[in-house]
């Protein structure tokens, strides 16, 4: 199955069958005061410096979160998706819990974006499918509805289930469907990942379809985040995740790797490449 991206000029394939395409997550106001104070004055200077730092650690597309306490989303997050498209050359993942401000992002993006994001109850389905279809846009469908998120990974796949058989319905592409089997914090659940693991597995059985997660949620409130990070990415992946919502600087040598073990890098190619740039890097 193939999520097809675009920028400008460029294009994205989200393939399950890899190699595995990262989506940065740096811009969003969470836990970044720099951000919401520079946003609250029109100011992107610093917005844009963490879109350009995302390109350069290999991010293939970026995820645009602008909201935080006060912010008018529906008309922040145009000027913002507007100002990237701008300026750089690469597809662009619209994220909001506010199906207006998606609608007003997508008026004004080129190219093919990613809608972030529906769940599986039917306020949120109703005003996002319309959209994604009429624009033309690729969604993240997330395993939860107006019950909350199941604790048992089977519940988590009917609902994966349903929003997709629905999308579908409402003319949606099955291609342009990815599923967010929900990564939740070890700390506070020692089952958390074994339950988001196994939900990625059956998806990937049951659906074929790509998969995204939040490949950080899982580490909250632990020490030397990143190793969980890593080894929870590394088997992500392994059980089916094809587009992670991540730190490319902290994720990117560890996916190439991953690629490279799973056969998804003939000759090492991309891990040898990222390897030499960030080499390259460092020494300036």
């Amino acid at each position: 199955m193939q999520t097809v991206l675009k920028g400008r000029t460029s294009e994205v394939v989200i393939d399950t069958g890899g190699p595995v395409v990262i989506i940065g997550e740096s811009i969003n106001p969470t836990r970044r005061k720099k951000l919401v104070s520079t946003l609250e004055k029109g100011d992107f200077n610093y917005l844009m410096e963490l879109a350009q730092n995302q390109v350069d650690e290999m991010a293939d597309v970026l995820d645009v979160n602008v909201g935080f306490p006060g912010v008018d989303d529906v008309k922040l997050l145009p000027r913002v998706v507007k100002a990237l498209n701008d300026s750089l050359d690469i597809p662009l993942c619209i994220d909001s819990p506010d199906p207006a401000a998606i609608e007003a992002a997508l008026k004004v993006a080129v190219g093919k974006c990613l809608i972030n994001s529906v769940n599986g109850g039917k306020k949120s389905m109703d005003a996002l499918f319309p959209v994604a279809r009429d624009y033309g846009a690729a969604i993240i469908a997330l395993a939860m509805d107006e019950d909350g998120i199941p604790s048992e990974p089977v519940k988590r796949l009917e609902i994966a289930e349903r929003i997709a058989s629905r999308a579908v319905a409402a003319g949606i592409g099955e291609e342009d469907i990815i599923i967010d089997p929900l990564a939740m914090a070890v700390s506070a659940d020692p089952q958390a990942c074994m339950t988001t693991l196994e939900t990625t597995r059956l998806i990937r059985t049951k659906l074929g379809l790509n998969m995204t997660i939040g490949a950080s949620n899982i580490s909250f409130g632990l020490p030397d985040r990143q190793a969980l990070n890593a080894a929870f990415i590394i088997l992500a992946i392994y059980n089916g995740v094809t587009c992670p919502i991540a730190n490319p600087s902290a994720v990117t040598s560890v996916v190439r790797a991953t690629d490279l073990i799973l056969e998804r890098d003939e000759y090492a190619f991309r891990f040898v490449e990222h390897y030499q740039l960030t080499k390259d890097i460092n020494r300036v």
